[in-house]
């Protein structure tokens, strides 16, 4: 019988060195758990970043798997298959946006979204180049993406980057209103900054921003890659102002078919209208197996869409009652099953020690605990999730 294989020194034997893995091998997962290869298990409250929206082993997702594997995976571009039409159909009857193009990430979807800004504004004058993006976002690890993402962390190895990047204080509307000029190609916000530390964009912020982009003639562009496709309790985060804030131009990805790599960039007729044939193209975006997981993951949402509201609300209720328990706590803020914990002491040791109590979530921008977990946890996961947490800070 051969030796058991040691992964993790293989992946520090051949793996480039760029991740700073938890020392946790998984093996399977089924629902909100998983386990890893001695047999522990454990809570995902992170859910691969916000990807498995339907946790891990959905009967109906693993259908679809399976089958459509058994018939085809991928053709190309080159050719049409059966399910790119019915999903695009599906994505504009939920976002109010008339066309789609499919991608393999998030950051291949604002590559091909600033591509359209840029080309809008190119079309328009030489000189209408800028996109205007705000501090402390985060967009994307590709250059282009770095470019627009306001945290110098992530751009400083890489400089310089696309020039015309300009940055403004998140809800600091004065600030907004300087920077967008007759130069301005586009306008790129997340609605939620979701690496930034869960933090929601103000909607009379976002309001002047639609407005500032009609007077200049910009498109506006809400990065939907983590707080998009059900996270908040709507389909996306926009639908979250009554009447929706419309964007030209919405990327979205993490959720959107639990796991299988696809990304979407949903664009109006007059952002959509910039990209003509031959400007931008996809090897794999939205081959069969992705494109028809993702349509069999938006007809569960459809009926999920209340229940995330609901379980999100009393997660969140749950966690107000930590920060009234702990003095280290500070706000609570976010949306759904999108929520974040503000520390008042770095979050690495809380995050560490819930792991070992099987409990998994992440630390972002150093003190803030991010909540991610799959659209089918019940008020029993969030209570599981709680008595955790309790200990674990008791522990601090």
């Amino acid at each position: 019988m051969s030796e058991p294989v040691n992964v993790v020194e293989l992946e520090a034997q051949y793996l480039l060195q760029n991740y700073a893995r938890h020392p946790i091998v998984i093996a399977r997962g089924d629902g909100p758990y998983m386990w890893d290869v001695n047999g522990k298990r454990y809570l995902d409250f992170i859910a691969g970043i916000g990807v498995n929206a339907l946790g891990q082993n959905h009967p109906r997702i693993v259908a679809a798997i399976q089958d459509q594997a058994a018939r085809l995976i991928h053709t190309s571009n080159l050719f049409y298959n059966e399910y790119q039409g019915p999903l695009a159909k599906r994505i504009a009857e939920t976002s109010g946006l008339a066309r789609t193009f499919f991608t393999n990430s998030g950051t291949e979807s604002i590559e091909g979204a600033l591509k359209m800004m840029k080309a809008h504004g190119h079309a328009i004058s030489l000189e209408k180049f800028e996109i205007v993006s705000l501090e402390n976002s985060f967009h994307g690890r590709s250059l282009g993406a770095l470019s627009i993402t306001g945290q110098p962390k992530y751009r400083k190895d890489f400089e310089p980057l696309l020039p015309g990047a300009r940055f403004v204080l998140s809800n600091d509307i004065a600030a907004l209103e300087a920077a967008v000029t007759e130069r301005t190609a586009g306008i790129c916000i997340e609605w939620i900054q979701g690496e930034g530390g869960v933090n929601p964009v103000d909607h009379a912020f976002l309001r002047r921003a639609r407005e500032l982009a009609d007077k200049f003639d910009a498109l506006l562009c809400f990065d939907e890659i983590q707080c998009g496709v059900g996270r908040t309790g709507k389909y996306y985060g926009y639908q979250l102002v009554d009447p929706p804030i419309m964007p030209d131009i919405m990327t979205a990805a993490k959720p959107i078919a639990c796991g299988v790599p696809l990304g979407i960039i949903a664009a109006n007729e007059r952002a959509a209208q910039a990209i003509r044939p031959g400007m931008h193209g996809s090897t794999f975006g939205g081959n069969a197996l992705a494109a028809r997981v993702a349509l069999e993951f938006f007809d569960v949402l459809d009926g999920l869409l209340p229940h995330i509201g609901s379980v999100g609300g009393y997660f969140k209720s749950r966690l107000q009652e930590l920060a009234r328990r702990f003095d280290f706590i500070g706000e609570v803020r976010g949306y759904g099953l999108m929520l974040g914990v503000e520390l008042k002491i770095p979050g690495k040791e809380i995050t560490a020690r819930a792991m070992q109590n099987g409990l998994l979530m992440n630390c972002t921008h150093d003190t803030v605990l991010r909540f991610l977990p799959p659209y089918i946890i019940n008020d029993q996961h969030v209570d599981e999730a709680i008595e955790i947490l309790t200990r674990v800070m008791a522990s601090v």
